[in-house]
């Protein structure tokens, strides 16, 4: 059964208007679904104990149970019959695949199982909540991706590295210290940085992430710092930089091994002191931030490189979060993909859904574009799809990739024990770029890396006159 399926099992239902509500989770990741819902306008009781589930059903009579399952389990049963002898209207959400469970929930009289994971809008729309534009405003800051697990996935992941992720940032989230979140480009770092900013107690202040690769070399340190009216040519008017309008709240500086080596003892500065100065000043301002980073590069090279300094690895490296690729996450594929399908259905008014061969094939390629690469594949399927994306479906190069998924099958490149990371680095870049007739868009994709990082790297071969024949062999 796929998510699409099991999202249409429902039973009649009388609309009411959800007041009090208990959320019964047989495991501790369910406590998502309390923190989500904490801002609406209800009272809440939160347990995972299925004898106080029952005591509190019997004593304050709920007007609704909200049943997180992450396993097939007959238990919970038992505590769906009671609520429902109380008159209760009972929402389950368990796993998309059991088709066996979601019938027995609904034969137990539940009104709707909802296959996991589950949109913050969808979870809203089953309780008969409106979603205010406080909450919409809460949503656009993170708990679509704490619910949802599509981008982020952690909590509905069956991958150990991710759910050792999700343990991390638990752990550090409610803390004040500086985040560095490694991980290929779109892994879903700046999701896990959102997540962190909206666990903290910081959430109700500015999140603003900068992408320090997407901004002029010229202009990069006004968009930090800001800067006064004339400093420069064309500042026309005072600028607020984003330690200004960050304030109180957190800032996200993704791509940060590309920000000038020259800035980098500014911001070095500025974490030590949270003192900074606009452009064109002598004026100190002082700002109150968290600041988390990213980069999807080897950020130890960068600094071997000379194009990082290496105090300032060491200042953000307070607390690194290492984000694992899809293709070393196999087992999410299927429930991330369906993930996808079911914010388009939801989206346009569809149902669509995934065949057994369309999951087969997404599980055997390797997504050097990981989440954003899937969820492109999905939305092009989804538009081309009647009914069921299938074979037919699907982009003709995940079908049918230009490289076989066995890289060993492949051309090799021999390495010597002792080549330092960085000769390995550049040896690597160029035989990719003869596989690829030097086409960069696809070597960078291929490598896992930015047009931009591919492009500096580049240029510092030639810079160094590196960029020899042998290195193409």
């Amino acid at each position: 059964m796929t998510v699409a399926d099991s999202t249409e099992l429902s039973m009649p239902v009388e609309e009411s208007v959800c007041d009090r509500l208990l959320i019964v989770s047989y495991s501790e990741e369910g406590r998502s679904l309390a923190e989500i819902l904490a801002p609406a306008p209800i009272e809440i009781t939160y347990t995972e104990v299925a004898s106080d589930a029952q005591l509190t059903i019997s004593h304050s009579s709920p007007s609704w149970l909200l049943l997180y399952l992450d396993t097939e389990a007959i238990g919970p049963l038992e505590v769906i019959k009671a609520a429902v002898n109380h008159g209760a209207t009972v929402i389950v959400i368990g796993p998309g695949t059991s088709t066996k469970m979601a019938r027995q929930c609904l034969n137990r009289g539940a009104s709707q199982y909802l296959a996991s994971p589950v949109s913050v809008k969808r979870l809203f729309s089953a309780l008969n909540i409106p979603l205010s534009e406080e909450m919409s405003e809460f949503n656009s800051c993170g708990a679509e991706t704490r619910m949802s697990g599509v981008t982020f996935g952690s909590r509905f992941s069956a991958s150990n590295r991710m759910q050792q992720v999700e343990r991390e940032i638990e752990r550090v989230a409610p803390t004040s210290a500086t985040v560095f979140i490694q991980g290929e480009s779109g892994t879903g770092k700046e999701i896990v940085a959102r997540t962190i900013h909206q666990r903290s107690s910081r959430r109700h202040k500015p999140f603003i992430p900068v992408n320090c690769g997407a901004i002029s070399p010229q202009l990069i340190e006004s968009e930090l710092f800001g800067h006064e009216k004339g400093s420069f040519t064309g500042a026309v008017r005072e600028h607020r930089g984003v330690f200004e309008r960050a304030n109180g709240g957190t800032l996200f500086l993704d791509e940060i091994t590309e920000m000038p080596i020259e800035l980098q003892v500014r911001l070095l500065r500025v974490l030590e002191t949270h003192r900074f100065n606009r452009v064109g000043s002598d004026r100190e301002l002082e700002t109150d931030i968290r600041v988390l980073a990213a980069t999807n590069c080897c950020p130890d090279v960068e600094v071997r490189e000379g194009r990082f300094r290496a105090d300032l690895l060491y200042r953000l490296q307070v607390f690194p979060i290492l984000l694992p690729p899809l293709r070393d996450r196999r087992e999410d594929i299927t429930s991330l993909a369906e993930g996808f399908l079911t914010e388009l259905n939801e989206r346009e008014g569809c149902q669509k859904r995934l065949t057994e061969e369309a999951c087969a094939i997404l599980n055997e390629y390797l997504w050097p574009g990981n989440l954003r690469e899937l969820r492109n594949v999905i939305q092009r399927a989804f538009i081309m799809a009647d009914r069921t994306i299938g074979r037919q479906e699907l982009p003709r190069e995940i079908v049918n990739p230009p490289m076989s998924d066995d890289l060993a099958r492949g051309p090799c490149l021999k390495v010597s024990v002792g080549s330092s990371i960085a000769d390995v680095e550049r040896k690597l870049i160029f035989a990719t770029l003869e596989e690829c007739k030097g086409r960069k868009e696809k070597a960078a994709n291929i490598l896992g890396v930015s047009m931009k990082t591919l492009y500096n790297r580049l240029r510092d071969y030639h810079a160094a006159g590196r960029e020899t024949a042998a290195d193409r062999l």
